[in-house]
């Protein structure tokens, strides 16, 4: 029997590309979202993939995608955490608004979505949690201090989770992407755009594919002795 991948901030982007490699790799996928109804129909009729919508910010919008999740595909067994935004400004003038809107998204939805599935992968002795991190987590950056926070706080989760669930079959995993060819790194100013590519060794923006393979082997049977890690897709950008 497959089993069942949920993905969230699965419909573009990454988060999409994420959804597209685990149907691919055989899994029952849903891919969640919050807001663009176009881009999450597009993609389920692309894919074939279920979509399921919600704030990952709001613990009862997490246990109710969870429910419907379950009761249409079967137990969630991979659970990638990928939902994320950006409020950016420099702290000096941040509002308490800016700060919390990144961390209840980013930081406070990891919490709100693992813990819909914890309980039921440690009873069945299998799972994978994937969190999707960023490069701004592991060095910061200036005008990014809400998110590089929640970012790294992703990381201090993973690590405390996998000693948790690891004689359980409950792996517990980081990715940290760098830039990434996404259409918010896009609408990043072209001279900006440049000075960053020009920062980053192999010469170019990622690929959302490259990070996608990251986590279908993280999610496979051959991922299963790999927990509590920090992988840095980065193109050598940043070397923790």
């Amino acid at each position: 029997m497959a089993r069942v991948a949920l993905v969230t901030g699965g419909t573009r982007g990454i988060g999409k590309a994420i959804a597209a490699q685990l149907k691919k790799d055989g899994f029952l996928v849903a891919a969640g979202y919050s807001g663009n109804e176009k881009a999450a129909q597009a993609c389920a009729d692309e894919l074939g993939v279920m979509i399921i919508k919600g704030n990952v910010g709001v613990f009862e919008d997490c246990q109710r995608a969870a429910r419907t999740v379950t009761e249409a595909l079967g137990p969630i067994d991979i659970l990638v955490n990928n939902a994320g935004i950006t409020r950016d400004g420099f702290f000096h003038k941040m509002t308490p608004e800016q700060w919390s809107d990144v961390i209840r998204v980013n930081m406070d939805s990891i919490f709100n979505m693992t813990r819909q599935v914890i309980e039921g992968m440690r009873e069945r002795n299998f799972g994978r949690i994937i969190n999707i991190s960023s490069i701004n987590g592991q060095k910061g950056q200036a005008g990014q201090t809400n998110y590089s926070a929640a970012k790294a706080g992703m990381i201090g989760f993973t690590k405390a989770l996998a000693q948790e669930n690891a004689r359980k079959g409950v792996t517990v995993n980081c990715i940290a992407p760098g830039y990434t060819d996404t259409e918010m790194v896009q609408a990043v100013p072209e001279k900006v755009l440049e000075g960053i590519i020009a920062g980053i060794p192999v010469g170019r923006l990622g690929k959302s594919e490259e990070i996608a393979g990251a986590v279908s082997f993280l999610a496979s049977e051959q991922g299963a002795w790999i927990t509590g890690a920090t992988i840095s897709i980065n193109g050598g950008q940043y070397m923790p």
